[in-house]
């Protein structure tokens, strides 16, 4: 199974954690962003990282957005839903989810949310991948 996962770099150790787990689960991370992150990147090279991305997200089979994310991880997302792929929202919290936190597209049908911790959420996507 191919996978991406976005987030804000505020959650880049768990973005981390997400893919070390589900490669040792046989998965493959299709790009990781994390390590391009730097405080002087041109734009030349910020537009090169958002090319690797889209790529990214385009060839993965799923994509998980680990919520809270930041603006360019709602754009991945909305990139994933354009292109029909599974999504998974995770959260620690339900507050992510409420009414007045929510935002229509996490409601779709092609995407999961999920509310635990990051080992909980992680055990649910490989299970209902498995399916």
């Amino acid at each position: 199974m191919k996978f991406y996962v976005a987030s804000g770099m505020k959650n880049m150790k768990l973005v981390n954690y997400y893919a070390k787990r589900l490669k040792e689960n046989g998965w493959q991370q299709t790009h990781d962003w994390v390590v391009n992150v730097s405080d002087d990147a041109s734009i030349e090279e910020i537009t090169e990282y958002a090319k690797l991305e889209q790529q990214g997200v385009a060839s993965a089979d799923v994509v998980i957005v680990l919520l809270p994310a930041g603006r360019g991880a709602h754009i991945e997302l909305g990139m994933a839903m354009a292109l029909h792929k599974r999504v998974f929202l995770c959260s620690e919290t339900e507050e992510e989810f409420s009414i007045q936190n929510t935002v229509a597209f996490y409601h779709l049908p092609n995407v999961v949310r999920l509310v635990g911790t990051a080992d909980e959420n992680i055990e649910k996507i490989i299970e209902l991948e498995g399916e």
